[in-house]
């Protein structure tokens, strides 16, 4: 088991590099060709096969002028032979519109699912998201790691 949370580890630390080198080519090879993909923009069903993913990933790419400044933290891994998923945190730097908002970064979440073939290992679904606080006026995307920024308790009062 420790050799496949190894061969799981590496795949997300070259997904990792990849997405900050912007290598396209490099990072849809880790995916598998009927990835579901669910981002933080619409469409609300989803990115589906590679195509509509790699898509999804040049626009993204698009929002850095220079590489995208990628850290991944609290990573867990669960496994069994030739299924994986993982989750994480991304801090996430150099986005324009982040700069547009004031903000210099944002931590996003991240859930990974993979699956080994004979070929290797492969990403089948990933998820990214932001949580949402909803209150009186509305709500508002947290994108800080500070727990202060968001009280539980007036969270669940607003609601």
């Amino acid at each position: 088991m420790a050799s496949t949370q190894s061969e799981v580890r590496a795949l997300l630390d070259r997904r990792e590099e990849a997405c900050r080198a912007k290598d396209i080519d490099r990072l849809m090879a880790l995916y598998s060709p009927n990835i579901v993909y669910f981002d933080c923009v619409p469409p609300l069903q989803g990115f589906i096969g590679s195509d509509a993913v790699r898509r999804n990933f040049l626009r993204w790419f698009d929002e850095y002028e220079g590489p995208i400044g990628l850290q991944t933290r609290d990573l867990n891994i669960a496994m069994s032979e030739d299924v994986a998923f993982a989750y994480m945190l991304h801090l996430d730097k150099g986005n324009i519109h982040f700069s547009k908002a004031g903000l210099e970064e944002a931590w996003i979440r991240s859930t990974v699912c993979c699956q080994r073939s004979s070929d290797g290992w492969s990403i089948t679904h990933e998820h990214i998201s932001w949580p949402f606080e909803f209150n009186r006026e509305g709500g508002n995307v947290v994108m800080s790691l500070d727990p202060d920024i968001v009280d539980q308790e007036d969270v669940q009062q607003d609601r």
